[in-house]
This record gives C-alpha cells, sequence and structure tokens, in this order.
C-alpha cells in the first residue's frame, strides 16, 4: 500500500510528498532503507539513509535505523522529494536581480510580468530561463526536472523575493523547510474597502474551483481544498482602500488573493478574483477617473513578496531578506494617499 498526500508550498509548487507503505504478508526480512529503495521510484539508497539518520522514517510511528529489518504488516512512513517530466530549459541571457548569493544559494527579486518557470504557454522568458543561463551548467535537480534550483514560486503577476537553490542539498534542505512551514514569507497588498479590524487571521480551506479549475475558491465549509491560514495586519487605512501586510503559514496557489476576496477585500486590480472593477467609493466620473488611473498604472493585482526568512542549509544560520515595494504598486499607493488627503 502506497499513499501519496499532497503539501503544497508557496503557490502550488511542492517538491515533497507524504510516502506510507506497508510490509506485505509474505515479504521476507529486509533492511528498511533497502526496503524503501526497492519500492519508491526517486528514493536512492543514500536520500534513504539520510532521512533514517535525520529521524524522519518510521516504523510504526517509531523512528528506526538503516539496519532495522521490516516485518509482515510494518507500517513505514517518510517523506520523499517528488519525482516529475518536464522538457529541457533552454538559457536565456535575462536580466535577473539577484540580492544574495553564495556559494550555496541565491535570493532573486522577481520583476511583475515574468512567470517563474515554463510551462504550457510560457517555455521562454522565464525566471527559470534566466536562471539557466546565468548558472550555465547548474545540475538538474532530482524531484525537480526542468526547473533548475527552484523551490518555490509566486504568480506572474505578483513581484517580490524568491530564494533559490545551487545544489540537490541545498534544495532538498530548504524544500524541507517549506514543507514545515517554517519558513518566514511576509507580502504586503493594497486591497479594496477599509478593513474594520487592524488585524486578523483567516484559517480557510483553499482548493480548485468548482466551475473553473483554473481559479482557486475559499471552501469556509471545509468540504474541499486543503489547509491555507493566512495572518493579515493593517498597515494603513486609505478611505476606500487599505494598505496590509500578509503572513504565510501554508503556501496555496493565489492564498492571499482568495483569502482577502473572502474577506470581502479583494486585492486591487487583481481581474481573476474581482479586483478589477470598482469595489468601494463614490459614483462621481472624478472618482471613477482616479480609479481607472490607478488601475492603468498598476496593470497587475497589487501585492508583492517583500520579505523572506529561513535557515541557512549549510551555515544553520538564520536569513532574512526585505525588499523595497516596486516603482508601480508605490506609485498607486502615493495616489491614494494623495486623494484621501484631498477629500480631508
Amino acid at each position: 500500500m502506497t499513499e501519496s498526500i499532497d503539501e503544497e508550498l508557496p503557490e502550488e509548487e511542492s517538491y515533497f510528498e507524504r510516502i506510507e507503505l506497508q510490509v506485505d504478508p509474505g515479504q521476507r526480512p529486509l533492511r528498511v532503507d533497502k526496503f524503501i529503495t526497492d519500492k519508491v521510484a526517486n528514493a536512492s539508497r543514500n536520500k534513504v539513509q539520510q532521512r533514517i539518520t535525520d529521524g524522519e522514517v518510521k516504523v510504526n510511528g517509531l523512528t528506526v535505523k538503516a539496519n532495522y529489518k521490516t516485518k509482515a504488516g510494518d507500517v513505514i512512513s517518510f517523506v520523499m522529494e517528488r519525482s516529475r517530466k518536464d522538457p529541457d530549459v533552454i538559457p536565456e541571457p535575462i536580466p535577473l536581480d539577484i540580492r544574495y548569493e553564495d556559494d550555496h544559494l541565491l535570493v532573486v527579486n522577481k520583476p511583475s510580468g515574468m512567470v517563474v518557470h515554463p510551462a504550457h504557454g510560457n517555455w521562454t522568458g522565464t525566471l527559470v530561463n534566466g536562471l539557466a543561463y546565468y548558472f550555465k551548467s547548474l545540475p538538474e535537480l532530482p524531484g525537480n526536472s526542468g526547473r533548475p534550483g527552484l523551490v518555490h514560486r509566486i504568480d506572474k503577476d505578483t513581484s517580490g523575493l524568491l530564494v533559490i537553490a545551487k545544489s540537490e542539498k541545498t534544495m532538498t534542505h530548504l524544500a524541507k523547510q517549506f514543507f514545515d512551514h517554517s519558513i518566514r514569507r511576509s507580502y504586503v497588498a493594497l486591497v479594496w474597502g477599509e478593513t474594520k479590524e487592524d488585524e486578523g487571521t483567516i484559517d480557510v480551506p483553499i482548493g480548485r474551483g468548482l466551475k473553473d479549475r483554473k481559479v482557486m475558491q475559499a471552501f469556509p465549509d471545509g468540504t474541499a481544498g486543503k489547509s491555507a491560514i493566512t495572518h493579515w495586519k493593517l498597515i494603513e487605512r486609505l478611505r476606500y482602500v487599505s494598505l496590509i501586510q500578509c503572513t504565510l503559514e501554508t503556501g496555496r496557489t493565489h492564498q492571499i488573493r482568495v483569502h482577502m476576496k473572502y474577506l470581502g477585500h479583494p486585492l486591487f486590480n487583481d481581474a481573476v478574483y474581482g479586483g478589477d472593477k470598482i469595489r468601494k467609493g463614490t459614483q462621481f466620473s472624478k472618482y471613477k477617473s482616479f480609479v481607472h488611473n490607478c488601475f492603468e498604472l498598476l496593470p497587475r493585482q497589487a501585492l508583492h513578496a517583500k520579505s523572506l526568512g529561513f535557515i541557512h542549509p549549510a551555515t544553520g544560520k538564520e536569513m532574512f531578506f526585505d525588499s523595497e515595494i516596486p516603482a508601480d504598486m508605490a506609485t498607486v499607493i502615493g495616489k491614494w494617499k494623495s486623494y484621501v488627503h484631498y477629500e480631508k
């Protein structure tokens, strides 16, 4: 018996799966590392032994050593990289805004409008195409075929920070931090309406839309979707919009966008979740003109992945990176501040 349980990392991608194996009644005693290697396609002996050393392989709920001999009925559970098959990435000389780099990883600030990795309809011009060119001979990482170094992602029209791994060991370590929800990620968003509270937590499952699988949906009754938790805090109320900070505990696809829509505060100019229409404010033509001008200045959802914190896989040191709000979003925030001041 093999059970795979998805745990999604930021923006849907997960490079780990939780696997559970049960030893058949007629199975002869076998070392647990050998048993797993024989049963799981992408599980090398070295990887499995490392998982066992780290205490991440359990038999009947208890940690064991690599030489443990399996018995009929034993239930073996562990986490392993997910295998993928994606087309080769075409290296392209795309400018990268690198904020930090060492021998193990780099942190890059992705602009809005750039797709993170190649996929149907976007085989070139992505961040990964640029990374493939920059690294030249970066090895293709097991469980991450076609996405060199990529541990997580953000939406095409969301700007902000991403950490990129340079080796399999680094990628595995970072991906495990995401899997365990220990990565610190904060976003800045401009949303429609003034929030009643100054802060809050949204604990509502998210899954594919029942009517449209291309969009995500909140399932407050828990009948579908996967656990999703967003903590938000007010930065500033701006009459008809609010500037907020969001901290992710989980990382589902479009999590902030879906959760804020669920709260009744869709992201400003989010075309997918209803933020590209005037949701709050007056009916005066001058106001409408102002809002549409802001839409033109910020032709995307007002969301920026501002900060990122994690434990460095090689040094064990806590790393923290912060980025400035990009010009298009900063300009529109400034216009709202001026508008509110003018209206007073």
